[in-house]
């Protein structure tokens, strides 16, 4: 048992099975004492080491796998077998391995889960234990402050992955101790698993998950009710995070929840959230006022639409009414152009269809509507992918929005790279230098006449951990709009710009850790503020987000048979 602030851990764990508890092996830097006292002798060579040693080790083997596949089942390898020193490990190497065990590596997992499968983690909730949720999630402690939950329907870029999806939440867990050290111990990966619909998974006779297709309409809703009863019973300050969704179903389940456990949908709110912070930065540096700026969002998904809402309600803080923000958008989907001539258009796509006769009037080429005759026509300012459709920003897109503002805002955010809409490179040589970049998935500095331009990637990892840490910290009933505005304003300010366009319009990856703390003293200023909080408002902020932060660091252990006889 881990306690707040303690100097020890107490465990009543010994010999092999404390070995094979990852929370707590320290493998070879069990002191002798600790070797001793724990039944450990001889299962152990005979050298103590430092975490400083092991980690040396650690990173020499990390470099010897062949591909960042096999680097990623090794850092997980790691995880089920020391997790301190694994989060130790990469938070010594955050840029080279946070695109490893998360974006956009975690995809490449994900579609291997099954036949890579060597150690569960969270729990997994199928449909035909839906009599037994509360039975399953008895057999945890109460110590849980984050849960995230998926039924990974839609994860972006490679959609319905099953049971395989586990790993998306398991992703989600590291990357909040990596970047807000949010004590791992406390949260909880789950697994709704409600079927799938990739026949490939239903035919693979290595697939972990519920062979079936996936559980739809009312019996879908009355099962994901059941859950999170369950979860509210069981754990009722948690924050609940939704992840990887289908799209209608993500912003069904926040609706319905919001108002009754504490709750947060990354795809809707923290691609919104992410992407406002860096629109913010690149409007200042197009001395362009958000609210005279045209967007285009090509997918018109969970993530478009969330963004779309997000920048929609900003316009309206910088003085536009409603209703003439909402006609500053251009959303397209699968179908092309959303239109009010469309049928059984999704509700949240409705409020931004095009009236028809506002394109009567529009040359197009072809018999339908087109990205490029989109740009043509609209002339937009902002043109932002999350459509998954790899080149979709091709030279002839980009290059008509560059003919007709000075500094195109371009987002082509759709991980991973196989699926992005068009590379920060080809944007960049294709508008002579003058776009404004963002990018889904790290990519490396460009080069283009001797210099050198960084390439912000516009991560949701610079958003939902600080939020996280910070609704933990102020053990917020809920997550506000003004919270989330909260940290979006801090995260457009926690990167200085520069007079030259082209610089970073969010921090480096390197910077995660310092954002996410500030953007949790924020969120927790702000949960008091809005009476949402149940802490004392009298409190210290700062020491309080502080005192709420795990380190990967070695702490001594008591036997707590031998702290009893005592």
């Amino acid at each position: 048992m881990e306690k707040k602030g303690s100097k020890y851990i107490e465990t009543d764990l010994k010999g092999t099975q404390l070995l094979q508890s990852a929370q707590l092996n320290k493998g070879t830097a069990f002191s002798n004492k600790e070797r001793e006292k724990f039944s450990l002798k001889g299962l152990l060579p005979p050298v103590v080491e430092t975490i400083e040693e092991q980690l040396q080790r650690a990173y020499r083997q990390y470099s010897l796998q062949p591909d960042n596949l096999q680097k990623n089942i090794f850092l997980n390898n790691l995880y089920n077998t020391n997790e301190t020193l694994f989060f130790k490990l990469i938070s010594e190497h955050m840029e080279e391995m946070t695109p490893i065990i998360y974006t956009p590596t975690a995809g490449l997992a994900i579609q291997h889960y099954s036949n890579e499968f060597r150690k569960p983690r969270g729990i997994y909730i199928s449909y035909p234990d839906q009599d037994h949720i509360d039975d399953i999630l008895d057999n945890l402690h109460d110590d849980i402050d984050l849960i995230v939950l998926t039924d990974s329907e839609q994860i972006l870029g490679i959609g319905d992955q099953g049971a395989n999806g586990i790993g998306i939440s398991v992703a989600k867990i590291i990357i909040y101790t990596l970047c807000a050290g949010i004590n791992p111990r406390r949260m909880l990966p789950v697994m709704i698993d409600v079927g799938t619909n990739n026949s490939e998974l239903l035919q693979d006779p290595l697939y972990i998950g519920w062979r079936h297709p996936r559980i739809q309409g009312e019996a879908y809703h009355q099962f994901v009710e059941k859950v999170i009863g369950s979860i509210k019973r069981k754990f009722p300050h948690v924050f609940l995070q939704w992840e990887d969704f289908g799209k209608e179903k993500a912003r069904c389940n926040l609706e319905q929840y919001q108002n009754q456990i504490c709750t947060f949908n990354d795809d809707i709110q923290g691609t919104g959230a992410v992407a406002m912070a860096a629109l913010l930065n690149a409007s200042q540096l197009t001395h362009i006022s958000l609210k005279d700026h045209k967007v285009v969002i090509f997918g018109a998904g969970t993530a478009g639409c969330g963004i779309a809402d997000r920048i929609w309600k900003w316009m309206i803080k910088d003085g536009l009414n409603p209703h003439d923000a909402k006609s500053r958008f251009w959303l397209m989907d699968s179908q092309g152009l959303v239109t009010d001539l469309r049928e059984n258009l999704d509700y949240f796509k409705s409020p931004y269809a095009r009236h028809q006769e506002e394109i009567q009037n529009w040359y197009v080429e072809g018999e339908s509507i087109t990205l490029l005759d989109v740009v043509r026509n609209v002339k937009p300012t902002i043109l932002i992918g999350t459509s998954a459709v790899y080149g979709a920003f091709n030279r002839e897109v980009v290059t008509t929005m560059a003919s007709g503002v000075k500094h195109p805002i371009i987002f082509p955010l759709s991980n991973p790279p196989s699926r992005a809409e068009a590379s920060a490179e080809d944007v960049l040589i294709w508008t002579k230098r003058r776009a404004l970049v963002a990018t889904g998935s790290p990519q490396d500095n460009v080069i283009l006449n001797g210099k050198s331009i960084p390439v912000t990637q516009c991560n949701n990892a610079f958003i939902f951990p600080g939020l996280g840490l910070g609704v933990i910290c102020a053990r917020s009933k809920m997550v506000t709009p003004g919270m989330i505005d909260a940290a979006i304003s801090e995260l457009s300010h926690s990167v200085r710009l520069q007079a030259d366009h082209q610089t970073r319009l969010l921090p480096d990856v390197s910077q995660l850790q310092d954002v996410s703390r500030n953007i949790a003293v924020t969120v927790v200023k702000k949960a008091v503020s809005e009476g949402v909080a149940r802490i004392n408002s009298d409190k210290d902020f700062d020491e309080l987000v502080n005192e709420n932060i795990w380190k990967p660091t070695y702490i001594p252990y008591q036997r707590k048979d031998l702290k009893a006889s005592k």
